[in-house]
């Protein structure tokens, strides 16, 4: 059955503490540990509507649907990508939970309820257009990680009008836009309220962040996290991330 899932150039693998599936390709796309890492960040409500925003193949919001009964609805500008993620939502036999929109996130509201959702999650591309992008890496990845077809202020837009009141909007994102992350988010009535930065080492800068903020809410009672490191000074994960990644011993 698998197999028949899968097309060239692609693999399954396995989030051991969900067990949840999703297919990969290294040549397209493939999930890393910011994905893991925003779909255990929020607390996830119970029952109602979760959005995923920029999904690629599905992972953050299937990761997410094993800690809540909430609807989920992936949206991928990338046909490819929105393929892989459809075949991962019945491989997980998550067809009654999950729903995959190929479409562009500007028109969300096409698919869910204005001023409906609880939640959205958001694995957004990092780096502005400008920026070079890794000639080497294919179109999939340099769709996925640079600003071309939407952006931060886009982000916060539409989830304004899609979040319910003290609906809230979870990010992962890079540290040298954080503050232009909390400018564009108070621009759209999302006031930030936690913070929690990913640092690869102890002794290593940042080079993530993950942030939540809730719609039409206090800009007062912002918590700034304790840090979260990946890797001891031996490489190996600590034993924060190998539970996040291996559930508990």
């Amino acid at each position: 059955m698998n197999k028949a899932l899968l097309q060239a150039g692609e693999r399954i693998d396995q989030l051991f503490s969900t067990d949840v599936k999703i297919i990969q390709n290294k040549e397209v796309f493939s999930y890393s540990i910011d994905s893991v890492l925003l779909s255990r960040f929020p607390k996830l409500p119970p029952k109602g509507l979760i959005v995923d925003l920029c999904s690629g193949n599905g992972a953050v919001g299937l990761f997410a649907s094993t800690q809540t009964k909430a609807k989920i609805t992936l949206i991928e500008i990338q046909g490819r990508l929105a393929d892989m993620a459809r075949r991962s939502i019945a491989l997980n036999q998550l067809e009654g939970q999950v729903e995959m929109v190929h479409d562009d996130l500007k028109h969300l509201l096409d698919y869910v309820p204005r001023s409906q959702v609880d939640l959205i999650l958001c694995n957004p591309p990092y780096f502005k257009i400008e920026q070079q992008p890794n000639l080497k890496a294919s179109e999939h990845y340099v769709l996925a990680r640079h600003e071309i077809t939407t952006n931060l202020e886009e982000i916060c837009a539409v989830s304004r009008h899609a979040l319910k009141s003290n609906g809230r909007l979870a990010m992962v994102h890079r540290p040298d836009r954080f503050l232009e992350i909390i400018d564009t988010m108070k621009a759209y009535n999302l006031a930030p309220k936690r913070i929690q930065f990913i640092h690869p080492k102890a002794n290593k800068d940042a080079n993530m962040l993950l942030i939540e903020a809730i719609k039409d809410g206090s800009l007062e009672g912002l918590k700034i996290l304790p840090p979260l490191v990946v890797h001891q000074a031996d490489g190996n994960y600590t034993a924060e991330i190998e539970e996040i990644y291996f559930g508990k011993s």
